[in-house]
């Protein structure tokens, strides 16, 4: 796995502020959103990662493949705690062992793509190929 780390701005960290200043198009840019879930007693935390382009279907398609009664987008309290990760930095490289990454498929066929670094102050540019191949990881259309 080949992988590159640029330093950027910290506060060009989020998407449309980083591509825009670093001339990055948004179609090489990835985002790494964390979801929280429900099922009976049971709670999940997830990653999933889809192109700047696009948006999950947390609804709907990520809901489903998890087996989750209920889900939404993990607070950015919970989602810092939990992944250990700056928010607008969290990438799907090292989380927690037990999460499920869901990679959607675009991002897997993408030749190079941009993601976070854990950090605010950095960005990592990665193989699609290699970020799919990441332990924990399910490749899927999960996008609307």
């Amino acid at each position: 796995m080949t992988c590159y780390v640029a330093a950027i701005e910290p506060t060009l960290a989020d998407t449309a502020a980083f591509c825009e200043q670093y001339q990055v198009p948004l179609a090489v840019s990835a985002n790494c959103v964390v979801v929280a879930g429900r099922r009976a007693e049971t709670s999940t935390m997830a990653a999933c990662l889809v192109l700047a382009t696009d948006r999950a279907d947390i609804n709907k398609t990520v809901r489903r493949h998890l087996d989750l009664r209920k889900i939404s987008f993990a607070s950015m309290a919970d989602a810092v705690a939990q992944t250990g990760m700056e928010y607008g930095g969290i990438t799907p490289i090292g989380l927690p062992p037990d999460w499920p990454i869901l990679v959607d498929d675009q991002v897997a066929r993408s030749d190079w793509i941009v993601i976070g670094s854990g950090i605010r102050g950095s960005k990592i540019a990665i193989k699609g190929a290699d970020v799919a191949a990441l332990p924990g990881t399910d490749v899927m259309s999960i996008t609307q």
